[in-house]
């Protein structure tokens, strides 16, 4: 029996129709979604020339629209939000507590200053808005307009957030988007378009969203609409699996704009053990860079690298940060972190073997699947690195940086560090190893979309650029004068 049912939205008609039942992940419950084979030459838009309406209405229009959307995300009013939260009780990885902040918060992804300063920032209103103006030393004069593209998302399941950045861009460049919903939290891009039809009925925002539900890898679905006469630029997020399968079907035409599986670091500098009250505030930050949506983000803390040395003196000074770090972390608030809701259980088979070579690690905690901390009585990282989730954090002592610069690869995406006097003296290194983001200590997860993510700028990718160039031969030699050689 599925546990629920996932709509289909398709430019704000909902589809509650031709059921069909999908398995969903780690062994939890299915649901049942129309079956996509049938609907799957609805999706695409008719014609490119159906973009044209995007192009009738301002920007701030688009922001009337996704500020009045924002706020009827209210989840304590909104029933479609409330049936997101429902299926992600069974589908996602988080505990009630969080999974209910989660929504709570929704609304606030959609500030209206916030999205203005989105579009500014990373795109400039000047080219959303119409044809910007240069003249170039050559004497032409040349006008560029950033347009939207006929686009397909395949957003991440880790967090509601995921699907709203996702329309909030697919608004903000004037795009059609489909969303294909992740099975991991399948509701949430429909309640959320399905509260833009209510909002804002036959608004051209409204027809440019298509959200649907179909299983990763379907060669019925993908071979018929993965192609450049129907979609230009597919949005990838997710895992190695996921993204790598996308590139089967990228060719001329078609474009991925990925944002693919990271991995992130932490850097602590001798400074954190200058006093008690300074070690507790940096074990503090460390703890919620650990336990913020228990781990589950790309950003999260998980090999923790401190220049406190190796010798005895320098790892007692591990072992006592590692001893705070955990009392920060089981004491975060619920709407935070939590003891995770499932633990991995080779992961646990690593730790108990871990808590056996004392010579090698301590670990801290862990005897309840809480989440741990492993501190290395040497420089390395457990072999078991990329395994480390549920709150389960390593620390490494280390005697000097190019122990961390060796660590730091293309698929790291945040380094968090302390103090900043350190962040300001590796900014110029880190990036050069595969380093994309280097922030705060505490606020690995505390993300803006006003940023650049994973080393590319997503919004801006996300569009087309235009050229319309003017040529006027008294100012811009014409090849036809050119004399013969």
């Amino acid at each position: 029996m599925s546990a629920f049912r996932v709509p289909m939205v398709l430019r704000g008609e909902v589809i509650e129709d031709d059921w069909v039942t999908f398995g969903a992940r780690q062994g939890k419950e299915g649901f049942e979604a129309p079956d996509p084979a049938k609907y799957v030459d609805r999706l695409p838009l008719e014609s490119p020339m159906a973009l044209a309406d995007l192009y009738e209405i301002s920007l701030d229009e688009i922001l009337d629209v996704l500020e009045a959307l924002g706020q009827a995300l209210d989840f304590e009013k909104n029933p479609h939000i409330q049936q997101a939260y429902e299926a992600g009780l069974v589908a996602a990885n988080y505990p009630a507590s969080m999974l209910k902040n989660s929504y709570t918060t929704l609304p606030y992804a959609f500030d209206r200053e916030s999205l203005r300063e989105l579009a500014e920032a990373r795109i400039g209103i000047d080219h959303l808005e119409g044809w910007v103006p240069r003249t170039l030393r050559d004497g032409r004069e040349v006008r560029v307009r950033a347009f939207g593209a006929r686009t397909l998302h395949v957003p991440a399941g880790n967090g509601g957030l995921v699907s709203a950045i996702t329309i909030i861009r697919n608004a903000i460049t004037r795009s059609d988007a489909i969303v294909k919903a992740p099975s991991n939290d399948p509701m949430t891009a429909v309640a959320i378009a399905r509260t833009l039809a209510e909002v804002a009925p036959n608004h051209p925002l409204t027809k440019h969203l298509a959200v649907a539900y179909w299983k990763g890898g379907d060669s019925t679905v993908e071979d018929r609409l993965y192609r450049p006469e129907y979609v230009e630029k597919i949005v990838a997020w997710g895992g190695f699996a996921s993204v790598k399968h996308v590139t089967q079907y990228i060719q001329p035409g078609l474009e991925m704009i990925a944002l693919d599986p990271k991995r992130s670091a932490t850097i602590i500098g001798p400074e954190a053990f200058e006093s008690d009250e300074v070690l507790d505030e940096v074990a503090l930050r460390a703890a919620v860079d650990i336990g913020i949506a228990n781990q589950e983000a790309c950003a999260s803390a998980r090999v923790i690298y401190v220049l406190c040395g190796t010798d005895a003196s320098g790892i007692e000074r591990a072992n006592r940060l590692g001893e705070r770090v955990y009392e920060k972390l089981v004491t975060l608030p619920s709407h935070m972190s939590t003891k995770p809701k499932t633990f991995d259980r080779d992961l646990r088979d690593h730790i108990e073997g871990s808590r056996m070579t004392e010579d090698w690690y301590r670990v801290i905690g862990g005897e309840d699947d809480e989440g741990a901390i492993i501190v290395s009585q040497f420089d390395e990282a457990v072999d078991y690195a990329p395994a480390l989730s549920g709150r389960v954090a390593n620390i490494v002592p280390v005697d000097n940086i190019k122990k961390v610069t060796d660590a730091v690869n293309a698929y790291t995406q945040t380094v968090g560090i302390y103090p900043e006097s350190l962040k300001r003296e590796l900014r110029n290194q880190l990036p050069l190893f595969g380093a994309q983001r280097l922030t705060s200590l505490g606020y690995a997860c505390h993300v803006t979309s006003s940023m650049p993510q994973d080393g590319i700028e997503p919004l801006r990718r996300m569009c087309k650029w235009i050229v319309d160039e003017e040529c006027d031969p008294e100012k811009v030699f014409p090849l036809w004068r050119a004399p013969a050689l």
